[in-house]
């Protein structure tokens, strides 16, 4: 059986290293770097399992620019090709998996769907309609960044947006290839819609356990209370539970931001309260970092790491980018220290990539998380970080 998966991104990827550790895979993209770099067994990608897995694994893995190379032959084409929602134009960008999903019926008319991609509520069914095939349905990942092949082989759980015989294959494949026990995994099929609703959901319930723990910070810094031990002494409720549960400057990430405001959009003819909360109060912890930061009055403040998380290389919406935009609308000169960024300038302020020069120039250091790089500076970093974990 042969797949082809589209997007060597996290999603991608991770999905194209599990898979073909027992079948063959062909992954597709459009950056010809991505693909020399996978056909060298190296990855493009920050992900301690996936670079292991491609130096050591005997995987049955190629990577390709070539649209007919990938999908002659395949059974399956995984799309997990970027998409993005703008809040403002009510638009909800799934162009790449709709050209991807034409080109493979048009080189294989015999291969059946499968998006990976994040997708806006009742897209499946738009695009079997459009595109007049039933041969297409949903199965979210649940991936975190720099741990996605991790995930691939311990699944949560496994989501297929379909019942037929295709869909129950596709999750044996899955499940064969995981490291977890197959027994140990729960399998739910369902609808399209019931799929896509399970993805938006998910993650808005995890933006909303942030934001709450955010405001519980919040509430404890104006008020001289100890953040750590309210958070411990709510946590140990057994039904609230030890996770999920440190500050930070607000949610952030490629997944969280766009899935809320996704998730919102679909409210509005539904009554609703808690989505549309969980949605400003990420910009509400975001003005609040700022506030406390611009109230110091310092002449230079410096941004450390703008990753959205700890393990990852992925800058897209990460919290201390919204921090940082609105110190400097109130003319703070601000400078970045980010090891992955190899320009001189990020949204024209000046990238320091010698830890020393950065900490001697910065009067107030910013990060969303605590790392040992800083331990020399400690009184010059702001963080809200308790926990150094998530």
């Amino acid at each position: 059986m042969k797949f082809a998966i589209v997007g060597t991104g996290y999603v991608g990827l991770s999905l194209a290293v599990l898979i073909s550790q027992k079948y063959e895979v062909v992954a597709l993209d459009i950056s010809e770097k991505k693909v020399e770099l996978l056909n060298k067994k190296k990855s493009p990608i920050k992900d301690k399992e996936i670079v292991k897995y491609l130096k050591s694994k005997k995987l049955n893995l190629t990577a390709t620019t070539d649209k007919i190379t990938a999908y002659k032959n395949a059974s399956y084409v995984i799309i997990a090709t970027p998409t993005d929602y703008d809040p403002e134009a009510n638009y909800f960008d799934t162009s790449s998996v709709e050209e991807t999903a034409k080109d493979a019926i048009k080189f294989n008319k015999n291969i059946t769907i499968i998006i990976r991609s994040t997708i806006p509520l009742g897209f499946t069914n738009s695009l079997r309609k459009k595109l007049k095939t039933k041969k297409i349905f949903f199965s979210p990942e649940f991936l975190r960044e720099g741990k996605a092949l991790y995930d691939n082989l311990y699944p949560s759980r496994i989501i297929i947006g379909e019942k037929n015989k295709k869909a129950k294959e596709f999750s044996k494949v899955l499940l064969s290839c995981a490291a977890k026990k197959s027994k140990q995994v729960p399998i739910h099929y369902t609808t399209s819609e019931e799929a896509e609703s399970v993805k938006l959901f998910s993650n808005t319930y995890l933006a909303m356990r942030i934001s709450f723990f955010n405001e519980l910070d919040s509430y404890c810094e104006t008020h001289n209370l100890n953040t750590l031990s309210v958070i411990k002494g709510v946590s140990d409720d057994p039904r609230i539970g030890n996770y999920y549960n440190n500050p930070s400057f607000g949610y952030g990430g490629y997944c969280l931001p766009k899935d809320t405001k996704q998730l919102l959009m679909n409210y509005k003819k539904v009554p609703n309260n808690l989505i549309r909360a969980i949605v400003d109060a990420n910009s509400t912890r975001k003005d609040y970092i700022a506030a406390s930061i611009i109230r110091k009055k310092p002449k230079i403040v410096g941004i450390y790491r703008l990753v959205a998380k700890e393990g990852s290389d992925n800058f897209r919406k990460s919290a201390i980018q919204g921090v940082m935009k609105r110190i400097k609308a109130r003319g703070i000169q601000v400078i970045i220290y980010e090891p992955y960024l190899k320009e001189k300038t990020f949204f024209n302020s000046i990238i320091i990539n010698n830890l020393s020069e950065f900490k001697k120039k910065s009067n107030i250091i910013l990060a969303n998380r605590l790392s040992k790089d800083l331990i020399s500076v400690r009184k010059k970093v702001y963080t809200r970080d308790l926990f150094q974990k998530d």
